[in-house]
């Protein structure tokens, strides 16, 4: 990248000489195209994507959190991912399209898609993973892709566990526990 250039010729010049300013000038520049290349390329997506769907399903990821790896940190600041689902958000109000963000806690990674069996652990490392009950081959991200959509489905269709925010369109779905059986006949509270 150019600004990466730039960057070393302004490391290499003088405290306070004019190259430096010139070199300053230019990393500046640099830095510039390439977020406006990246806000571009942002709104293009978002606005296509919202266009096309008319409910969009995203999960509710802790980019602040996410950023504070060292190993994944420019990485993540690199693809404008908050950026990117407040576009989304804004461009789903404005065209009326229902955005859904599923909760960050959902297991979609480790649930199979086809028959819905959850895995104990799944190691990060592990792109590629087998279902043991049924037997389908998962890749990580398209497994977690499809399980964010039948999530976003559900909730669009019956609204289960959706929490509105009066600020924002999205909705949150939430995981549920299963509740144990008991036997017998129900009661009511304060009845026999």
């Amino acid at each position: 990248m150019d600004w990466e250039r730039y960057q070393r010729r302004l490391a290499r010049c003088q405290k306070g000489s004019r190259n430096r300013a010139k070199a300053r000038v230019k990393v500046a520049r640099a830095h510039a195209k390439v977020a406006d290349a990246r806000r571009d390329f942002l709104h293009k997506l978002s606005t296509r994507i919202i266009r096309d769907n008319d409910m969009v399903a995203i999960e509710d990821l802790n980019v602040s959190g996410m950023v504070r790896n060292r190993a994944l940190a420019r990485a993540i600041s690199c693809t404008g991912w908050a950026e990117f689902r407040s576009m989304l958000e804004y461009k789903a109000k404005r065209h009326g399209r229902a955005l859904i963000a599923v909760n960050r806690w959902y297991p979609s990674s480790k649930t199979c898609s086809a028959c819905g069996h959850l895995l104990a652990v799944l190691a990060l490392g592990t792109r590629k993973w087998q279902c043991p009950c049924c037997g389908t081959r998962h890749d990580r991200d398209i497994n977690a892709a499809k399980n964010i959509l039948a999530a976003g489905l559900a909730v669009s269709a019956c609204g289960a566990d959706v929490r509105h925010l009066e600020t924002s369109p999205v909705r949150l779905v939430v995981k549920q526990e299963p509740q144990p059986v008991r036997a017998g006949s129900p009661v009511l509270p304060g009845g026999e």
